[in-house]
Order: C-alpha cells, then sequence, then structure tokens
C-alpha cells in the first residue's frame, strides 16, 4: 500500500513541469526569433527546474532508502528524476555557451528534460487520486 503524498513533495513534483516546458517553449523561440532574450529565459528557467528537481530527487532518494526493495516504481521514480536533474545539468552547461553555439543541442536535451519531468512526476504520483498528506 502506497503512502499519501506529503504536500512540499507533490510542489517540488510538480513544479519540474512547467519550469522544463517553459526552458523548451524559450528554446524553440530562440531558435526561431534569435532574440538573446529567449535564451536567458531558459537559463533561468533550468536554475529553477535544476532547484525543484534537485528537492524532489532528494526526497525520492529518501523514500527509497526507507522503502529497501518494497517497489519498483519508486526506483523508476527516482531514476527519473536522476536521469532528469543530471540530462538538466548538462542542458544548463550547454545554455551557459555564446549564444547560437548552444543550439541545437540545447534544444534537443530540453525536449528530453522537459519529457523525462513528465514522466517522473507521472509516476510520482501513487494513483489518479491522489490524498495530500498533511
Amino acid at each position: 500500500m502506497q503512502r499519501p503524498l506529503h504536500v512540499l513533495r507533490a510542489v517540488l513534483l510538480a513544479g519540474t513541469v512547467p519550469l522544463f516546458l517553459g526552458v523548451l517553449l524559450s528554446d524553440l523561440a530562440y531558435s526561431t526569433s534569435y532574440e538573446l532574450q529567449w535564451k536567458n529565459f531558459a537559463s533561468w528557467l533550468l536554475v529553477e527546474g535544476l532547484a525543484f528537481g534537485g528537492g524532489a530527487l532528494l526526497w525520492a532518494l529518501i523514500d527509497l532508502a526507507g522503502a529497501g526493495q518494497r517497489e519498483l516504481r519508486q526506483r523508476r521514480h527516482f531514476f527519473l528524476l536522476l536521469a532528469m536533474w543530471v540530462l538538466g545539468f548538462i542542458d544548463a552547461l550547454i545554455h551557459a555557451k555564446d549564444a547560437w553555439a548552444s543550439m541545437p543541442a540545447a534544444l534537443v536535451l530540453s525536449v528530453i528534460v522537459a519529457l523525462l519531468a513528465i514522466a517522473a512526476t507521472w509516476l510520482g504520483f501513487p494513483s489518479s487520486r491522489v490524498e495530500l498528506a498533511k
């Protein structure tokens, strides 16, 4: 039986999705307009996404350590978050390159990281009906 999701964990986990989707949309806007401010927006959103993702990753690690061999779903969730965070960090390093030098690698990584964030969030919520712990 799964425990209810803590409110803070739900916020950290669900917060990654709009942040990494924002990175993806900013990269798409930059690739079509060449306006440098879109690249700056993407970099800022990446930092926030990594902060939220790092908190969710730490929480998943603690939950995984307490679970033992309890559930395959928790291990998958942890490794999805880990992959999301590592690729997001690499994406942040690529975004640090000079202007157009980051394209198309930054755009491709942004797509992958956004998909990983969506998958990790979907897998992290215990069921379709979530009861948040107080």
